[in-house]
């Protein structure tokens, strides 16, 4: 079946889909048909002129192409249909346009991963730490913001914060949009973030009685790993799995005072897969894990009544 015939029907459009998720849906393509071709990144780069990173960056999805680029590449790989070549060249100009959450002055590596976010279908988070974005209240997030940002010569300041929180509330709107179908989303918390109190014990209180609101929602899944489970896989670990439909492969995401990285290798992926599995085993059932929850925030509230 040509490229066009296969990914043509339910094709997302330009202002409904995701630049980010363009890219790497393009890049997967060219990659197929360089390898169906039995080229190597080098004869490209000659055949075209360019730097081998070029080339590399394109197909992975970190760079968008021109559609110049992607008719030498069709004439290359001997693409003639062109029903084909256009819908290559169409997700080129999607890939360079820009997704909402770009407007906004966001960490580094958060652009990418919203892009990604807005495509998926499906996401399985881990946290061993807070409380994840897409159920943060605004207090929660600004409380975040209190601490220096991992960002080099940045400052918190009260137009950045906003527009962090702004964005963040739009994320949100992810889990509760009708069409297309509603985020499914599902987290795996370890119990420390129940008493972290970021924020306070107001902030907190409020919190967690709002992730056991979204657990109301029929594509939110909830569950805590509880301080008697003790070791686990993922101890020292958080991590994103997004699953996407279509041609687009799932990836995990996972970041830290290191920096962020994206593992796109299925064996990898399915490894994050099995210990995500493995987590929800050990985890509290989402009933018993919003009753713990609720007792936690019950024990903010008193905080907050002895504390006059």
């Amino acid at each position: 079946m040509p490229i066009a015939e296969a990914h043509v029907k339910g094709a997302t459009t330009v202002a409904e889909g995701s630049p980010t998720v363009r890219r790497r849906e393009l890049g997967a393509l060219l990659r197929r048909l360089r390898k169906e071709k039995d080229l190597t990144v080098d004869q490209v780069t000659a055949y075209l002129e360019c730097s081998a990173s070029k080339i590399s960056r394109i197909e992975t999805g970190q760079r968008g192409a021109t559609p110049r680029d992607v008719r030498d590449l069709c004439d290359l790989y001997g693409v003639t249909d062109e029903a084909e070549r256009e819908r290559l060249v169409g997700l080129a100009r999607e890939g360079k346009q820009q997704g909402w959450w770009q407007s906004y002055d966001l960490p580094f590596a958060t652009p990418m991963y919203v892009g990604l976010e807005a495509e998926a279908v499906r996401i399985k988070d881990y946290d061993s730490g807070v409380i994840p974005g897409l159920l943060q209240t605004p207090g929660y997030v600004r409380a975040l913001h209190d601490e220096p940002l991992p960002e080099p010569a940045r400052e918190a300041t009260p137009d950045l914060v906003d527009q962090r929180v702004e964005a963040r509330l739009r994320r949100q709107e992810l889990l509760t949009r009708e069409k297309p179908p509603p985020l499914q989303f599902w987290t795996i918390l370890d119990e420390a973030v129940l008493h972290r109190a970021v924020g306070g014990p107001s902030v907190m209180q409020r919190q967690l009685e709002l992730v056991v609101e979204r657990m109301q929602l029929p594509n939110v899944t909830v569950q805590v790993i509880p301080y008697s489970v003790g070791a686990h896989p993922a101890l020292d670990s958080t991590f994103n799995i997004l699953e996407f439909s279509g041609p687009v492969s799932n990836l995990v995401y996972s970041e830290g005072l290191a920096g962020f990285i994206f593992i796109e290798r299925p064996e990898d992926v399915d490894r994050y897969q099995k210990v995500f599995e493995r987590l929800s085993e050990m985890s509290l059932s989402p009933r018993q894990s919003a009753d713990l929850m609720m007792k936690a925030s019950r024990q903010y509230k008193d905080a907050l009544k002895a504390a006059g």
